[in-house]
């Protein structure tokens, strides 16, 4: 993932773009994405929104684009750095989009939703810098596997009964089954939050205050 968007957010009555640090009692800590990294308590009573779980809206009602996916178009079309700001015209800011997402939805994503996206790029590229794509390991070279000895006749024969028996009878130490154990995840306090920019998920919409 070029830029790495799980544990950023943006909070309601807080400016600019928020790391998540853990769960508190009577919030969240968060630290501020900037030059200061101020550790701050954001109240439980404030939105968080996470940026890896807001998407933009197209013009198909079934379809939206991930913000992780259209911070990768901004920066293969422009760079890190964005062409617009949120004080830029409204011309500037529906072309920007426009070129990065040709059938966003004009009557859901508001002015104001594009001048969120230009200002939150800002920050991200700013203080959280671009991953480019790991390198394809080098191709090993195949070495031809050492031809094995010929069998006699006699010995094909005890090796074949061999064979059948070990399909047919488990050893004494094979398991009757194997399955991967699976660790229990930590339980993270899931952060709702009503995205300023589109929507977290496909059924619910979310609009610019």
């Amino acid at each position: 993932m070029p830029y790495e968007l799980q544990e950023l957010a943006a909070i309601s009555g807080m400016p600019g773009l928020y790391r998540l640090v853990r769960a508190a009692r009577h919030g969240v800590l968060v630290e501020s994405l900037d030059e200061k990294a101020t550790r701050t308590l954001a109240p439980a009573r404030n939105k968080v929104s996470l940026l890896s779980e807001i998407s933009i809206y197209t013009q198909d009602p079934e379809e939206t684009v991930p913000l992780t996916e259209v911070f990768e178009r901004i920066y293969q079309k422009h760079g890190a750095a964005s062409p617009v700001t949120s004080k830029s015209s409204e011309g500037e800011l529906t072309d920007f989009l426009a070129g990065v997402i040709p059938d966003y939805d004009r009557d859901r994503v508001y002015l104001s939703d594009i001048k969120k996206l230009a200002s939150w790029y800002g920050i991200v590229s700013k203080h959280r810098p671009y991953q480019e794509a790991a390198a394809a390991d080098a191709a090993t070279e195949e070495t031809p596997a050492a031809p094995a000895a010929e069998e006699t006749p006699k010995a094909k024969a005890k090796s074949t009964k061999a064979a059948k028996a070990a399909a047919t009878e488990p050893s004494a130490d094979e398991p009757l089954s194997t399955g991967g154990v699976i660790g229990a995840a930590d339980a993270a306090p899931a952060a709702e939050g009503n995205p300023e920019a589109a929507v977290p998920a496909k059924k619910s919409r979310k609009k610019a205050e």
